[in-house]
């Protein structure tokens, strides 16, 4: 997610808790959130899927995926 979207996410959120939000503003920020977390759910998938657990004689593993 870039940059700039977290910061108007950022701002959208103070001017809520000020003066208020308009309804597009409204929409916006729940647009907004919405990609926020798509972007953190699949950048937690992808660090979840390259750990690597090494046990106590250096095999290397990874983790199996649960259904």
């Amino acid at each position: 997610m870039l940059q700039k979207k977290i910061e108007r996410i950022n701002k959208l959120a103070k001017k809520a808790k000020t003066s208020g939000l308009t309804e597009d503003e409204k929409e916006e920020q729940k647009l907004l959130r919405q990609e926020y977390i798509e972007a953190y759910k699949a950048n937690l998938k992808d660090t979840l899927e390259n750990i690597v657990i090494v046990d106590e004689n250096g095999n290397k593993k990874r983790i199996e995926h649960k259904q």
